[in-house]
């Protein structure tokens, strides 16, 4: 259901691919709630993707850029700008790739000339695109600027390799940047602390399915869905939250406050015992009033 709470705003939307993406949802939500949208992403994604179709859906263009090429970046604000005649009023950074976790290996083995290019797609892109915005004063007062980000940022998450140190370093420059950018602007900088989601680069890390099965147990309200994230991404775009900038704001169904849940520890207490270890309760049925209740 839409409320114009966007209506009037204006702007970009960095890393839809599909309709897997958060970055696709989000930008159908924006335009629901009235907005002019700008979508970008590399030459090879706009080419492997379905962003096209999705421009042509909410009356958008399709500008390529290089996330980490600076001029890239000046090329796409001023086309934005001259797209939706006028400043940008929000900002999404959907962006992350780690070589080393498409390529399986282990963090304590990682190519060092991987891990910058992982550090640069996911974390320091951030940091130049909110240069570059500001060094062209391409975003009104009281703009937002949000970045989706991972609570392995703040805990060690097996197989989530260097894009754990990528997430730390995303969640330092909003704040960094949410300070200098607020003091000067008012233009608000926050990250996401999103559930596990099963984009495309989320079901490429290893162990993904027991992952989204573990935090579906762990959080009471259960896991954010990707059309969740996109309704949360909508509030902080919209003047509902003009006082909340710097902020690491966790969507995940209450994972982040756990420390074990009674549908977990149920699982775990299965697994020790051998003669159960290829019984699965959830499909068990005279179990299944058990596990409804955990």
């Amino acid at each position: 259901m839409a409320n114009n709470l966007l209506k009037g705003k204006k702007g970009l939307i960095f890393g839809a691919l599909n309709a897997h993406s958060i970055a696709w949802k989000v930008a159908e939500r924006a335009y629901e709630e009235g907005a002019r949208v700008v979508l970008t992403n590399t030459p090879l994604a706009i080419r492997m993707g379905d962003v096209n179709a999705l421009a042509a859906k909410i009356g958008s263009i399709v500008v390529p850029a290089d996330a980490t090429n600076v001029n890239d970046l000046a090329g796409l604000f001023s086309k934005a700008m001259k797209h939706v005649d006028g400043k940008l009023d929000f900002v999404l950074h959907s962006i992350g790739m780690s070589p080393n976790v498409r390529k399986k290996v282990p963090y304590d083995q990682i190519s060092y000339d991987n891990f910058m290019k992982t550090l640069d797609i996911s974390a320091i892109s951030f940091h130049k695109i909110i240069q570059t915005a500001k060094k062209l004063d391409a975003i009104n007062e009281w703009g937002s600027i949000v970045a989706l980000s991972y609570i392995a940022a703040q805990r060690t998450l097996f197989e989530y390799n260097d894009m754990a140190d990528a997430k730390a370093a995303l969640e330092s420059i909003a704040r960094s940047f949410g300070y200098i950018y607020g003091r000067e602007k008012k233009i608000r900088v926050n990250t996401i602390s999103q559930s596990p989601t099963p984009t495309t680069a989320g079901l490429g890390i290893k162990g993904f399915s027991g992952l989204l099965d573990f935090t579906e147990r762990m959080s009471p309200l259960g896991n954010a869905t990707g059309d969740e994230c996109a309704d949360y991404c909508i509030t902080l775009f919209s003047d509902l939250t003009r006082k909340v900038t710097m902020q690491n704001l966790y969507h995940d169904g209450g994972f982040s406050s756990m420390g074990m849940s009674a549908r977990a520890m149920f699982m775990y207490n299965r697994s020790l015992d051998c003669n159960d270890c290829n019984q699965n309760p959830l499909i068990n049925s005279d179990k299944s009033s058990i596990i409804e209740n955990l």
